[in-house]
């Protein structure tokens, strides 16, 4: 029996927990603010307290054999600590140091010669126009160091607006905008062994008030060529962490076909939600398996697969459920996962949708219809 120590109980806590076998017995503890969070009803037990407290990190690594996380903004001193007196975190608590902050980040990239869009670091109230002279464009990518989730933290403005108008402040990242790119994720698996696994590669589309992403599918639309190019620097990213893990590694292909990483997420990931029914072995099995110590498994394709996410409606907060559900999921092509939260808020993710087809154009025809039919309204 492997004990796993989740920090976070949100929805990848959740589906992570959903994700167990039978070949390979597993006990989870999570570690949140609350019981009545999406982990929770499925968890064998659920400390409430802190992600930051030391305290509460600690409890939690006492009923723990293997320590991991669902979302980066915890307390990684308590990690760095409790690997150097002996307990097994995985990722390595030194990847999450360098993902917490963009900008470490971004000169992580840079140090390792893994192209990026050029970027520079500064506090929002020392930009300048002789700083921005150096992005080429009317726009600009503006982004907090520390502490954006969920499309949060991000914003595309006009090098105009700035630094008046700047709705950061405080240290940020400045980076080119890079008009028309084709935005691109791979999920990457490293096994304790070293062994590992990449899957095929994810065409995404996000949307441009929230900066969530809405849609994706895969495979995606890339010559075999420019695939390769792509899972091969995704591979060369995560290599580079020197660490286990599941990691998403989000990428920009250019118009001149330039491969451009943007980030990584040390984690299960938004992007990899259409493995569960898309793929031979899901992320969150993946994930499972290399904190057990076990063989990777198959991340190949069954069959093409989307995934649409399913947000809160702008005009509502509060109780809230997701209309013709059955309908949706009778002809066993559609796959509703909810994520259990009580009340509904603007663009919150409250689930997401999988569809699979035979072929890819049959899948895109399948989810715009989809999309479409998606609708949360008051309870």
């Amino acid at each position: 029996m492997i004990r796993v120590g989740i920090i976070g109980g949100g929805q990848l806590g959740m589906m992570t927990i959903e994700a167990k076998y039978p070949c390979l017995p597993v006990e989870f503890t999570v570690l949140e603010q609350s019981k009545d969070c999406p982990a929770g009803p499925i968890a064998q037990t659920v400390i409430e307290g802190s992600l930051q407290s030391n305290d509460d990190i600690r409890q939690l690594a006492a009923q723990s054999d293997v320590i991991t996380w669902e979302i980066e903004h915890i307390n990684v001193d308590t990690l760095i600590a409790l690997e150097k007196e002996g307990k097994t975190v995985i990722p390595k608590p030194s990847v999450l140091k360098t993902i917490q902050d963009k900008g470490v980040q971004k000169q992580f990239f840079t140090q390792h010669n893994i192209p990026t869009a050029p970027y520079v670091l500064c506090n929002s109230e020392d930009i300048n126009a002789e700083l921005l002279q150096a992005f080429p464009g009317d726009k600009v990518v503006l982004k907090t160091r520390t502490g954006g989730y969920d499309g949060k933290g991000v914003c595309i403005i006009n090098k105009s607006q700035l630094p008046q108008e700047s709705p950061f402040s405080g240290p940020v990242l400045i980076e080119s905008f890079i008009p028309d790119a084709l935005e691109i994720a791979v999920i990457v698996a490293i096994a304790q062994d070293g062994s590992h696994a990449v899957y095929p590669a994810i065409e995404m589309y996000f949307n441009p008030q929230s900066n969530l992403v809405e849609f994706l599918f895969s495979p995606a639309r890339l010559t075999k060529d420019i695939e390769q190019k792509i899972q091969a620097i995704g591979l060369n990213c995560v290599e580079k962490l020197n660490s286990p893990g599941l990691f998403a590694v989000e990428l920009f292909l250019t118009n001149n076909q330039d491969i451009l990483v943007n980030e990584i997420a040390p984690r299960p990931h938004n992007s990899g939600h259409h493995t569960i029914e898309g793929c031979h072995c899901s992320q969150f099995e993946q994930f499972l398996r290399i904190l057990a110590g076990a063989p990777l498994g198959n991340p190949q394709l069954i069959q093409p697969a989307a995934m649409i996410n399913i947000v809160g409606p702008a005009n509502l907060s509060g109780p809230y459920k997701l209309l013709n559900e059955n309908q949706l999921t009778q002809n066993g092509d559609v796959f509703i996962h909810m994520y259990r939260k009580a009340e509904s808020r603007p663009n919150r993710k409250l689930g997401h949708a999988t569809i699979i087809a035979n072929s890819l154009d049959e899948l895109l025809e399948k989810a715009q219809i989809l999309q479409h039919n998606l609708t949360i309204v008051a309870n």
